[in-house]
């Protein structure tokens, strides 16, 4: 069984090591030029390009054909296929899956929407790739990754809300007055749905960071052992002080910090820090 996956997922070199992933581009467009996310452009590359532009990016999902194309290729050497791919209420990108898989009737599609996105998603998508290296059966790899699903969390938080309310992912009115009062939201994904939720906000981003820490201690008591994974937009230091401050409150089992992908960076703006986190107790051993 091969493992497909898209540009909205989120995996450090290290947690991609020898693992066999095939990915889908997610592409967006800035200043008249469109990249394909993390393949013609690479993060620090992207901010560079988002400051000296000063425009707004634009993002398009891949289409149906795309998919068909990479399954068709992928079938000739093995017809099952596991597509996970970011949050159906984010992105249009599951759909699309889907209708790619029935143009090629020679492969055995099984298309899972992740109902999150970035490190979240790139969790699924480590998981299920180890689980095929180990030989699992697909209904066991499915399982896996529903129960990492179940398990897994995200928060974030944004210096700008400019970037979402362009994009149209939050509601004008809520952004707009966010921007006036220069409030900086925490922002959940809801996992029913796999749409943001607004879980509260503070005046800085500093103080927005720290409160970050707060939300997931009202999930866990103090001390519990955490898989954490940190990601950010540009922002380093932000990531370097949420981690100091889950640290001090949780025995955290650590993910790569890294930063987040391009297309999801064109949502969100330079600034953004967030979190994956679930725990460990809840977690498959070796996953």
């Amino acid at each position: 069984m091969q493992i497909v996956t898209d540009r909205g997922m989120d995996l450090s070199p290290e947690q991609m090591k020898d693992l066999d992933i095939h990915f889908v581009p997610l592409t967006f467009t800035l200043g008249g030029k469109s990249y394909r996310s993390g393949e013609d452009i690479q993060p620090d590359e992207f901010y560079a390009l988002l400051e000296a532009d000063g425009g707004f990016p634009t993002t398009s999902q891949p289409s149906p054909g795309v998919f068909a194309e990479l399954y068709r290729r992928l079938a000739k050497s093995d017809p099952d296929i596991l597509s996970i791919h970011i949050s159906s209420g984010l992105s249009g990108t599951v759909n699309a899956a889907r209708l790619g898989a029935q143009m090629v009737p020679e492969a055995n599609v099984t298309v899972v929407d992740s109902k999150t996105l970035s490190g979240a998603l790139g969790w699924q998508v480590e998981a299920a790739a180890k689980a095929v290296k180990a030989g699992w059966a697909k209904e066991r790899v499915l399982a896996l990754v529903d129960r990492v699903r179940a398990a897994t969390d995200t928060l974030y938080t944004l210096a700008t809300l400019r970037y979402l309310i362009h994009g149209g992912r939050i509601s004008h009115l809520k952004g707009l007055l966010g921007s006036v009062l220069n409030i900086k939201p925490l922002i959940g994904v809801e996992k029913e749905q796999g749409i943001y939720a607004q879980r509260g906000s503070a005046r800085t981003l500093r103080g927005a960071i720290s409160r970050l820490a707060d939300l997931v201690a009202e999930q866990y008591a103090p001390g519990t052992a955490l898989r954490v994974q940190v990601l950010h937009g540009a922002n380093p230091e932000g990531a370097a002080q949420l981690r100091e401050r889950l640290d001090s409150l949780f025995a955290c089992e650590w993910l790569p910090t890294g930063p987040i992908a391009p297309v999801l960076g064109a949502h969100t703006g330079p600034g953004l820090v967030g979190v994956a986190f679930a725990p460990v107790a809840a977690l498959p051993e070796g996953f």
